[in-house]
């Protein structure tokens, strides 16, 4: 998929000032609500260190990706590699010190009603609870992570759940994410997508952007659906 035919798949494209009306709001997590990039890199050089890896080339591939798909990728031993998800699942539940807050991203997500939003991630469901609830995020009712899905980012799965268990249909919800393999998972779900951060990609650079949260404002759009301003 080209970007050209990702940026089409995406509904139209919202300009600086302009108002996006959508039902639903899907929000990715680490790196678009939370910045857990100290605990990401920790995580992938311990894991690199340990077995002769480039580290940049592990964390660059990890991005955006579950943490088995990551680790299934570079070990072929099925005991190593549950030991390391285990690990790896402890860091993700118990390191808080190195997560905060995306500017922007509480104030944006409590101004928005409850039942219209939802986080789709590719960690695991509990302990990405509880990195948001750190940060001071409420925890949304509906949230998709990693061991409620059959298939991780870039597959859509993950998405259309979340807007299913919202009761919304995809093409009405616009996701916020920062990664390659979420932004494509976003636009095959059917769902707008808008990029938080300045990730690089030829899909990430055909759909619009905004440096943080702090970009976007939610007021109300005559037909009762929410309408978000990208500033």
């Amino acid at each position: 998929m080209s970007g050209a035919d990702a940026a089409a798949g995406s509904g139209p494209t919202p300009h600086p000032g302009e108002q996006l009306n959508v039902a639903g709001v899907l929000f990715d997590m680490d790196g678009t609500l939370v910045d857990s990039n100290a605990l990401v890199d920790l995580i992938w050089n311990e894991f690199s260190d340990a077995h002769g890896f480039d580290g940049v080339e592990v964390r660059a591939f990890a991005h955006g990706r579950p943490s088995r798909a990551t680790v299934a990728s570079y070990l072929d031993d099925e005991d190593q590699i549950a030991h390391w998800i285990d690990h790896i699942h402890h860091l993700e539940a118990t390191a808080f010190d190195a997560v905060v807050e995306i500017p922007g991203a509480k104030a944006l997500v409590h101004a928005l009603p409850r039942e219209r939003w939802a986080v789709v991630t590719s960690a695991i469901r509990e302990p990405a609870r509880a990195r948001i609830a750190a940060v001071g995020i409420d925890v949304p009712d509906v949230l998709i992570g990693a061991d409620d899905v059959a298939h991780g980012k870039p597959d859509p799965e993950g998405f259309a759940a979340a807007a299913a268990a919202l009761g919304l249909d995809p093409a009405e919800c616009v996701v916020f994410e920062d990664t390659d393999a979420g932004a494509r998972a976003g636009l095959a779900a059917g769902c707008r997508v808008v990029v938080v951060g300045h990730g690089r990609s030829e899909v990430l650079d055909a759909l619009p952007h905004v440096d943080d949260l702090t970009q976007v404002s939610v007021g109300t759009a005559p037909d009762g659906r929410i309408g978000l301003t990208i500033d």
